[in-house]
């Protein structure tokens, strides 16, 4: 027992996904099972939930407050946005020519597929709809900062740090005692993250037990050609068109992938992004990352660059349209491009987001939203990919954007 060494963070989640798929397998009509598992899951989700805003608030503020350039922050801001709007529009773009190519909608058989609820989706879609582009810019300026917080508003909670941490920076030697008692928060924080995240594995292993004690595989025999294909899709996604904007920024995708094995396990097993969003933003520093351009990035990524989201979004539009054979010419598949470009960044940070903009999307389209009622019963197998794929595409943004900058710093030790 002396030699006994604990495996990783990474094969212990494995290891605990493994054991909740037999779990919820072999307890698949057990009533009691969800009595059991639930509150374990929602315990490890809420205690992520509970670290991320602090964490984005201290890390922002500390990081702008000492970088202090109001014209560099510009700079980086303008680059990111543009970067994030490439990327989701390629993504957008893929998904809809896989779609043509693979027609996983064709030929679907409606008697074999069961319909879900899907109210609330178009309730918030439906609230959503009546904000403007504008009326989101808006939205971003906080009228409370604490409401904001409170709400977990985080493109709002992203503007309010940057100008916090402006201030700070223009007060000089005044600022200095705020900045330290923020640093210090942050640092705890972080400390905070790699305790919590010790009890991930059990999280998963209660989390993947619910979702296949719920869906099980037989859900997946209907749509199990718009699952390969959304998951096909991912991966030519991710090795080939991130793989190649990583490539021209002199990066390897298969070094981002192994830097971050741990954290795409997790976000795959608990289809949360906020799960890794602070682990994230240590590894991308680790390896060269400035600390101003990583608090940044990943907060506004994960509202404005979803690459994984965008892209099941389009898939998601297209079979529709297939399976209830609508005839949908090439123009108007331009014109699902650019709807798609606003309402997956207007509408980002409410819950069931990309259902929400599928619902949203399709009505702008004027397409049958209630096709969506078919395939939520398998969103969750499909939300654990694409949140993988987000945690990749923003790993990989805040990369990126620093090399872009001439800012990154390869760590040689």
């Amino acid at each position: 027992m002396k030699n006994f060494k604990m495996p990783g963070l990474a094969w212990q989640i494995f290891i605990g996904m493994l054991l909740g798929i037999i779990t919820g397998w072999i307890f698949r009509e057990n009533p009691h099972l969800s009595t059991v598992l639930t509150p374990i899951g929602d315990i490890f989700l809420r205690l992520i939930k509970m670290i991320i805003i602090p964490i984005v608030v201290t890390s922002i503020v500390v990081a702008i407050a000492n970088s202090g350039d109001a014209k560099a922050l510009g700079k980086l801001g303008g680059k990111t946005l543009l970067y994030f709007e490439i990327i989701t529009t390629l993504a957008i773009i893929i998904g809809i020519l896989s779609a043509n190519i693979f027609q996983p909608g064709a030929g679907i058989d409606f008697s074999q597929l069961t319909q879900n609820d899907i109210t609330k989706y178009v309730k918030t879609a439906t609230s959503q709809e009546q904000m403007s582009l504008m009326d989101t810019i808006v939205h971003i300026v906080p009228t409370n900062p604490f409401a904001a917080i409170a709400n977990g508003d985080m493109l709002a909670i992203i503007f309010f740090s940057v100008v916090f941490g402006l201030g700070l920076s223009a007060a000089k030697e005044s600022g200095k005692p705020v900045i330290n008692i923020l640093k210090g928060s942050a640092d705890t924080m972080f400390i905070i993250t790699h305790q919590i995240m010790r009890l991930a594995p059990i999280g998963v292993f209660a989390l993947i037990g619910m979702t296949v004690a719920n869906y099980g595989l037989a859900s997946l025999i209907p749509l199990g050609k718009l699952v390969l294909v959304i998951y096909g899709t991912m991966f030519f996604f991710v090795f080939v068109i991130l793989g190649s904007v990583a490539k021209i920024f002199n990066y390897r995708i298969m070094d981002l992938i192994k830097l971050l094995k741990d954290e795409i396990i997790l976000a795959f097993s608990t289809a949360s992004s906020e799960a890794v969003m602070p682990r994230l933003m240590s590894k991308v520093e680790s390896i060269g990352v400035p600390k101003h351009i990583s608090s940044f990035v990943i907060p506004t990524g994960y509202s404005f660059n979803l690459d994984g989201s965008t892209l099941y979004q389009a898939i998601a539009a297209i079979f529709i349209t297939q399976m209830y054979g609508i005839d949908f010419p090439i123009i108007e598949q331009i014109s699902l491009v650019l709807v798609l470009m606003i309402t997956s960044k207007g509408i980002a940070g409410v819950p069931g987001v990309s259902i929400v903009v599928l619902v949203t999307t399709l009505g702008v389209k004027g397409l049958p939203v209630e096709g969506i009622a078919y395939i939520v019963g398998i969103d969750r197998i499909l939300d654990m990919g694409r949140t993988a794929v987000n945690v990749i595409g923003n790993g990989l943004a805040a990369i990126i954007i620093a090399k872009w900058q001439g800012e990154f710093k390869k760590n040689t030790a």
